[in-house]
C-alpha cells in the first residue's frame, strides 16, 4: 500500500555467506537508525553491529546503506543491510523491521513496481528485470540487459510519437471540415501505412526473442534401440534418461535442459517411432510426433548397424541428421550416410563434439544474433504491436475522418500499453507477480 514501508530478502534464501535485506519507503531511515544505533551517510557503505531493541545485546556485525529517494531504485528512501546469512540473523532482522509501524513483508515484484509507479522504469525494464534475474545462458543474459537499458522501450516510444503525429494530424483535419464535407477524409494515410509496415516488419521474427526467453526445444527422434536415450545423456552430461537394450523402454517425453554455446535448449528424449500394437506404447509414439512437430530442431537417429533409415509423417522444420553405432559399421561403406551428416557412436563418445557443434549452428539459425537488433520477448508485446497495426491499416481505409482518429487513438492506446505510458492496471498483477519478493 502507499505509504507503508516494505522489506524483503534482495539475495537467496539462508543459510548463505551474506544475506542483503531491502528496504524501501518512508520509515526506512527510522528503521535503519533502530537497528544501526546511528545515522548513516547517504551511498556510502558504512560497518555496523546490529543490536536488539534494549541496545545492549549484539546480534551481528555487518554493513549498511542508505539511498535517499528520489535518487534511489525505487524512487523512494531505500536501505540495505548486508548481514550474515543465518536464518537465525535473517529471521530476527525481519522480524525486528516488522515491529516498526507502517512496516511490512514485500509482495513479489513489489520494489520493481514501486520502481515504475514512481518513473524509474516502465515495464518493458521491468520485465527485463525479471528476465536478467532468471537468465541461464549467456545469450538470455544478453537479451535481458538490452531490453533493461531500454532500447526496445525507445523503439516502442518513437512508434507511439509517430502514431500520435499522425492523431494530431487526423483531429487537426476534423476541426476545418464543413458541414458538408463530413463523409470526406481530408488527411493522407501514408504515415499510419509506413508505421504499420515497421511494425509489421518486427513482428516477422519468428519469435526468436520469445524462444530465447524460453528455450528452443530440441527432439530427438528415431526408432527404438537407436541409441536416443544414450545420447541425450551425452549431450546433456548426465544420466537423464534410463538407457536400457529392450526396445521401447522410452514411453513418456524425457526432457532435459542443458546451455548448448550460450543457447538455452531443452532436449527431449523421446519414445522410439515404430508401428506397435500396444496402446501405452502408440501413446508414446504419438506425443513424441507432436513435440517434434512443433520443435524448434529435430534431430533424427538412424542405426547404421540396422540399415534402416528413419521415416516419418512429417517433415522437420528444420533437422538434422545422425547416424549412430558408427562403432559397428563404417560410415564410409553405409550409401546412406549423406553429405552434412553427423556419424556418431554412443559407446565410444566418437563424434559427440562434432554434433554438438552442428546443433549449436542449427539453433542460432532459429535464435539470430542476441546482440544486434532489438528482439520481442512476450506475447504480451506481440498481442499490442498487431492490434496497434490493424488500427493503423485500417485508416487506409476509414469512411471518414472521424472514424481514421478513432483508429489512431485504438494504435497509440495499444502501444503505450507495452510500455506503460497509459493505464495499464490490469496487467501490473500479471507482470509484477512473476518477480521474486526481493525484487
Amino acid at each position: 500500500m502507499a505509504g507503508d514501508t516494505i522489506v524483503a530478502p534482495a539475495s537467496g534464501p539462508p543459510p548463505s555467506a551474506i544475506c542483503i535485506i531491502r528496504i524501501s519507503g518512508p520509515a526506512t531511515k527510522a528503521a535503519l537508525h533502530r537497528l544501526c544505533g546511528k545515522e548513516l551517510c547517504p551511498r556510502r557503505l558504512a560497518r555496523v553491529t546490529l543490536r536488539e531493541t534494549d541496545r545492549t545485546v549484539p546480534l551481528d556485525e555487518g554493513l549498511a546503506v542508505y539511498f535517499p529517494g528520489p535518487d534511489s531504485f525505487t524512487g523512494e528512501d531505500v536501505g540495505e543491510l548486508h548481514v550474515h546469512g543465518s536464518r537465525a540473523v535473517f529471521d530476527w532482522v525481519i522480524d525486528e523491521l516488522c515491529r516498526l509501524p507502517g512496516v511490512l513483508p514485500a509482495d513479489p515484484g513489489e520494489f520493481s513496481r514501486r520502481a515504475f509507479a514512481n518513473g524509474k522504469l516502465d515495464l518493458i525494464q521491468a520485465e527485463g528485470i525479471a528476465d536478467l534475474v532468471a537468465a541461464e545462458t549467456r545469450f538470455q543474459r544478453i537479451q535481458a540487459v538490452r531490453q533493461v537499458q531500454g532500447g526496445l522501450s525507445e523503439l516502442y516510444d518513437s512508434w507511439r510519437s509517430r502514431a500520435i503525429e499522425c492523431l494530431a494530424e487526423a483531429e487537426a483535419s476534423l476541426d476545418f471540415i464543413d458541414e458538408a464535407d463530413v463523409g470526406s477524409v481530408p488527411l493522407q494515410p501514408g504515415k499510419a501505412q509506413a508505421l504499420a509496415h515497421d511494425i509489421t516488419a518486427h513482428l516477422d521474427d519468428g519469435r526468436r526473442g520469445e524462444r530465447l526467453r524460453e528455450g528452443f526445444q530440441v527432439a530427438v527422434l528415431g526408432p527404438p534401440n537407436s541409441g536416443k536415450s544414450s545420447l541425450v545423456n551425452l549431450l546433456a552430461r548426465r544420466e537423464a534418461a534410463i538407457v536400457s537394450s529392450t526396445a521401447g523402454t522410452t514411453r513418456d517425453i524425457i526432457e532435459v535442459h542443458m546451455n548448448l554455446g550460450g543457447w538455452p535448449v531443452t532436449l527431449a528424449d523421446t519414445a522410439g517411432i515404430r508401428k506397435s500394437g500396444d496402446s501405452i506404447e502408440r501413446e508414446g509414439i504419438r506425443r513424441a510426433l507432436n513435440w517434434a512437430e512443433q520443435a524448434d530442431v529435430t534431430l533424427i537417429l538412424g542405426d547404421l548397424s540396422t540399415g534402416e533409415k528413419p521415416q516419418f509423417e512429417f517433415t522437420p522444420a528444420r533437422s538434422v541428421q545422425v547416424r549412430n553405432k558408427s562403432d559397428l559399421r563404417s560410415p564410409l561403406r553405409d550409401p546412406r550416410v549423406q553429405p552434412g551428416d553427423f556419424t556418431i557412436s554412443c559407446r565410444t563418445g566418437s563424434g559427440i563434439d562434432t554434433l554438438l557443434d552442428g546443433l549449436e549452428a542449427a539453433v542460432a539459425v532459429v535464435g539470430g544474433h542476441p546482440e544486434e537488433g532489438l528482439a520481442l520477448t512476450r506475447v504480451r508485446h506481440r498481442e499490442a504491436l498487431k492490434r496497434a497495426a490493424d488500427a493503423l491499416r485500417n485508416v487506409q481505409h476509414s469512411v471518414s475522418a472521424e472514424l481514421a482518429a478513432e483508429e489512431l487513438r485504438a494504435a497509440v492506446h495499444a502501444l503505450g500499453r507495452i510500455t506503460g505510458r497509459v493505464d495499464v492496471e490490469d496487467v501490473l498483477d500479471r507482470v509484477f507477480s512473476n518477480f521474486c519478493i526481493g525484487k
